[in-house]
C-alpha cells in the first residue's frame, strides 16, 4: 500500500497548536508526520519552533504514528553526533516508527546562526560525512570518528536508537537525486513539472543502483500543496502570506537567510502560480487524482500539507473523505519497507 502522511507546518503555527494538529492528524488515519526543521520561516508572520524538542513532545504524546523530518539540514547549526542523539531520543519515545529526513540545507536556517554558507558541494560533502557518522553512532558502540568536517573522540550514544531508523535525502533536482539513492535508504522531494519528477526519479534509481540497492523497494517521499475547502481565494492568501517563498527556486540558491528576504523573493509568486502549485478542491474526486499522478509517477509514500483557511477541517475532511478513495485505488501496490 501507498502510505499516507501529513506535512507538519511549523514555520506557520504555534509548537502546541502543532501538537493538537499532530494528535488530530493521527486520529483522522494519516500514517505518518513530516516535520520541517527551521531556524526561520520563510515569512514574518510565521513560526519557527524548534523541531527536535516539539518531536520528543509529540512522540510523547502520540500512538504509534510514524513521525520523521522532511528535513534537518544535518549540518552547519547541528553537529551531526547531537542529530543522532536527538533521533535517538526521539526513536525510544515514540511508539510508531521513526525517520530521519536530511538536506544540504537553507541559507534562512545555517546562516544566521553560524554567518557560514559553504557552496553547494561542500555542503554535499559535509550531509555524506555527517550520516556516516551518524549510522556509527547509532550501532552504540564507542566511536572515535576523523573526517574532513567531523571529528569525534569515544563518543558513545548511552541512549541508542531501539529500531534501525532509515535516512532519506532530500532532492529537488535531478542533479542531487544520484546522491540520494547512492547514499540514502529513501528519497525526500517536492512537487514539480512531470518532466522533472521523472529525471529526478531516474537519477536516484542510477544512484540506488550504483551503491548494490533496489530502488524498487525503497521509500519513495513526495509532499504536495493541498487545500480541502472551496473558499479558493482564503487559501491562496494562506500559501501567498506563509509559504510564496518555497515557490521560487532563488531561495534554496542564493543567500537568502531573513524572513523579510524569504518574503520579497516570495513576492514575485502571484496567484497563478499558487493555483498551479496547489490543489484547491473541495471535490474528494479530485484530490485523489491530484494524489493519484505522483503515484502512478513512482511515489509510494504521498505527504499532503495545507496552509489553511482551516487546519483541523482539512485533517478531519482529508482523513474521512480522500484518505479512503487514494487507499482503495492502490491496494496492488506495495509500500517499501521502512
Amino acid at each position: 500500500m501507498v502510505m499516507l502522511g501529513w506535512k507538519a507546518g511549523p514555520e506557520q503555527y504555534d509548537p502546541l497548536e502543532l501538537l493538537g494538529q499532530a494528535i488530530a492528524a493521527e486520529k483522522a488515519g494519516f500514517e505518518s508526520i513530516n516535520m520541517s526543521d527551521h531556524f526561520h520561516p520563510w515569512d514574518p508572520a510565521g513560526q519557527a519552533c524548534n523541531t527536535w524538542t516539539w518531536m520528543g513532545a509529540a512522540a510523547a504524546r502520540l500512538k504509534g504514528i510514524e513521525i520523521g523530518t522532511g528535513v534537518t539540514c544535518p549540518i552547519l547549526r547541528y553537529n551531526p553526533a547531537i542529530i543522532a542523539q536527538a533521533a535517538a531520543t526521539v526513536d525510544r519515545m515514540n511508539p510508531g516508527p521513526v525517520y530521519l529526513g536530511v538536506g544540504t540545507g537553507e541559507a534562512l536556517n545555517e546562516f544566521p546562526c553560524t554567518g557560514n554558507w559553504p557552496g553547494y558541494k561542500e555542503r554535499q560533502d559535509m550531509v555524506r560525512e555527517s550520516m556516516e557518522l551518524i549510522r556509527l553512532l547509532w550501532s552504540g558502540d564507542e566511536i572515535t570518528f576523523q573526517g574532513d568536517y567531523y571529528a569525534t573522540r569515544k563518543a558513545r550514544l548511552y541512549t541508542a536508537p531501539r529500531r534501525n531508523i532509515p535516512i532519506y535525502i532530500s532532492s529537488l533536482v535531478p542533479e542531487s537525486a544520484f546522491f540520494a539513492g547512492y547514499y540514502g535508504d529513501g528519497l525526500i522531494t517536492g512537487t514539480s513539472p512531470p518532466e522533472v519528477m521523472k529525471a529526478i526519479m531516474a537519477e536516484f534509481d542510477a544512484g540506488a543502483r550504483e551503491a548494490g540497492k533496489n530502488p524498487a523497494s525503497m521509500p519513495r517521499q513526495i509532499e504536495c500543496f493541498v487545500a480541502y475547502t472551496d473558499d479558493e481565494d482564503a487559501a491562496i492568501k494562506a500559501y501567498k502570506q506563509y509559504w510564496a517563498g518555497t515557490m521560487v527556486m532563488a531561495m534554496y540558491l542564493q543567500n537568502i537567510y531573513t524572513p523579510q528576504m524569504s518574503a520579497r523573493n516570495g513576492a514575485i509568486a502571484g496567484t497563478d502560480t499558487v493555483k498551479a502549485r496547489v490543489c484547491i478542491s473541495r471535490d474528494p474526486e479530485v484530490h485523489a487524482k491530484f494524489a493519484q499522478r505522483f503515484i502512478d509517477a513512482g511515489f509510494n509514500r504521498v505527504y499532503f500539507h495545507c496552509a489553511g483557511p482551516d487546519q483541523y477541517e482539512f485533517i478531519e475532511g482529508y482523513g474521512r473523505d480522500v484518505l479512503p478513495i487514494i487507499r482503495e485505488r492502490n491496494r496492488q501496490y506495495v509500500a517499501a519497507p521502512v
